[in-house]
């Protein structure tokens, strides 16, 4: 048995993949590109998964565990998507063999179906599981931010519900398709005040609605610059994700885990700490490693 892994985050837009030591959980060599599920073929899934990893593999004796948006059926093969409360071992008692590939081995999501939530997740479920072991709890609320954040709460080692908030891409259309975005589209730059001036008005009675608009009312009549106006729109609908998610996940008392980006989790960080909510974070990257060490080990126990 090998005490290397191949741990690999393959998601619509991107592939991570990492040579892990399995007794440190150090990573020992990666790889990214831009190669994601929208550039290839189910057929090229397993060529070019070798390609980018061959090296590694010592002819297969080395495994390889796949986590995210690989396991869809748009993936390289489905593999379930398991309904919550789950545990670390559930996932592993679950993964799908990788056709194409020895020893290749794709992790299950997650799902919550119940009368009032329906949900679904791929990979952040394994950042959530790994982020707590780094910090040695058993139970806690991640924020997991991106394109589309997950909310996730764990409880004695298992995943008992999550909520996903489309933030960065509802972002994305406020900025370039609605008019309160429109002065925005020539700056990506971060504007500190414009953000702060996000955060205070996602706290409007009038709501969420009201308080994008806001972006265009501020512009011509209360000095927020057109530099300022895409962090003033960032600042709102983070304001109210977090707002949002402080009444459905959270307890009040603990700490939110953060595990992200280092160009988001500041960005967060400020939200949650203006509502009160102490914050500790965890490198993604280093979620994902620790989540899919962990599996693995259990897999292979199975």
């Amino acid at each position: 048995m090998s005490r290397r892994l191949i741990a690999i985050d393959w998601g619509t837009s991107n592939f991570r993949a990492f040579l892990v030591d399995r007794d440190s959980g150090e990573c020992l060599d990666s790889v990214r590109s831009d190669a994601g599920l929208k550039s290839l073929s189910t057929d090229e899934f397993p060529h070019y998964c070798e390609a980018q990893v061959g090296a590694w593999r010592k002819g297969g004796e080395v495994p390889v565990y796949l986590s995210g948006m690989v396991g869809s059926a748009r993936g390289w093969s489905e593999a379930p998507q398991l309904e919550v409360p789950r545990s670390a071992t559930d996932l592993a008692d679950n993964v799908v063999a990788a056709p194409g590939l020895d020893n290749a081995w794709i992790v299950p999501g997650l799902k919550v179906v119940r009368e009032d939530h329906v949900d679904v997740m791929r990979g952040e479920e394994i950042q959530a599981f790994g982020a707590l072991a780094l910090l040695g709890l058993s139970a806690g609320v991640c924020c997991l931010p991106g394109t589309h954040s997950k909310w996730a709460r764990l409880e004695g080692e298992r995943l008992i519900d999550f909520s996903t908030v489309m933030t960065g891409e509802l972002y994305h259309a406020v900025r370039f398709h609605t008019l309160p975005g429109e002065p925005a589209r020539g700056s990506d730059a971060h504007d500190a005040d414009g953000f702060a001036q996000g955060l205070a008005a996602a706290d409007h009675p009038a709501g969420l609605m009201h308080a994008l608009f806001e972006g265009r009312s501020r512009h011509l009549y209360a000095g927020l610059g057109a530099h300022q106006v895409g962090s003033f729109l960032s600042g709102v609908l983070i304001g109210a994700e977090v707002l949002a998610q402080r009444e459905h996940l959270l307890d009040h008392q603990g700490a939110v885990v953060l595990v992200g980006s280092s160009s988001l989790n500041p960005l967060y960080r400020q939200a949650l700490e203006r509502q009160g909510i102490r914050v500790e974070e965890v490198d993604s990257d280093k979620a994902t490693l620790a989540g899919l060490v962990a599996l693995a080990e259990r897999h292979r126990a199975g």
